[in-house]
């Protein structure tokens, strides 16, 4: 990390910088905040709070994507409260020990990357759901239910949007886990549950389920039909229906579903190639299925 350090006590400075850098940080020193204000973009600074005479805000400002974590002699409005407020992250009163402030970094080192982490999951959800319509009134959908999809991704959609609409986290357990039915035992209500792979469950083990699940915020996913259902259930048909049928797809079926979807993102050669036909009985198949490839 890159981590820049104001502070007056210049033999203080060199002694944190000497010790993160041994953890390989890269760490610079700055005397005065005036000194500090050098346009370079850092993940962490240390600012010292009791530098006499000059202030420390517009540093707070001008890092306010960093992690800025204000190192006071004693703990006052002006030392934390307000700085704090002005977007500081943190504060260590002096002395502190060095392990103590590297504790400090870490945390913040670790929520960023879970921060980025959860902004790359977010955005590819988004994109993957994207395409995806649910006709289904979120405000006045109750749980637990069930949501029956020969195309997994259906549900997804539908249990990840309730969950953002209902600002609730939610928990993914498959019930393919030998481990499913102590994990749902074991989270509270102030979430949902999302539950998949119905259709696995063994019909033994069917009446226990219902059991630990009632009266739960559980959302339900199956692939099959299910019989005498103790919740609503919601059935979700994809565009095409090719995910619908609950059985393996005759081989004409999958190549036109192919051709469809695909034709415009491949040339012909490559996607006969990927059909494992050749490119004629391609431009034949083309024209038995009345398939218009746009130019």
């Amino acid at each position: 990390m890159n981590i820049l350090i104001i502070e007056n006590e210049i033999y203080l400075a060199q002694s944190i910088a000497s010790k993160l850098s041994d953890l390989s940080h890269n760490c610079d020193i700055s005397s005065s905040t005036k000194e500090g204000l050098r346009g370079i973009p850092y993940d962490v600074v240390l600012l010292s709070t009791n530098i006499s005479g000059q202030d420390i805000y517009p540093v707070i400002e001008a890092y306010k994507n960093a992690v800025v974590i204000l190192m006071v002699s004693y703990i006052s409005n002006d030392t934390v409260s307000k700085p704090l407020a002005a977007g500081a992250k943190d504060y260590i009163l002096k002395p502190f020990m060095i392990e103590e402030l590297i504790r400090k970094i870490q945390h913040f080192q670790n929520h960023e990357r879970l921060r980025r982490q959860n902004q790359t999951y977010e955005r590819y959800l988004t994109h993957t759901f994207n395409s995806i319509n649910v006709d289904e009134d979120l405000d006045k959908t109750e749980l637990p239910l069930f949501i029956c999809s020969g195309y997994q991704k259906y549900a997804d959609a539908f249990a990840f949007r309730y969950a953002a609409h209902r600002d609730k986290p939610i928990h993914f357990i498959s019930l393919t886990s030998a481990k499913a039915f102590n994990d749902i035992a074991s989270l509270s209500d102030d979430s949902v549950l999302y539950i998949t792979d119905f259709q696995n469950l063994k019909k033994s083990d069917t009446k226990a389920f219902y059991e630990l699940v009632n009266g739960r915020p559980c959302i339900i996913a199956s692939t099959d039909h299910i019989d005498h259902p103790p919740y609503r259930v919601i059935e979700i048909e994809t565009e095409n229906h090719l995910f619908d049928q609950g059985e393996i797809l005759p081989i004409e079926e999958y190549v036109k579903y192919i051709m469809v979807h695909f034709q415009n993102r491949f040339p012909d050669t490559e996607l006969s190639k990927k059909l494992g036909i050749s490119r004629k009985s391609l431009w034949e198949k083309r024209k038995k299925y009345g398939i218009v490839k746009k130019k």
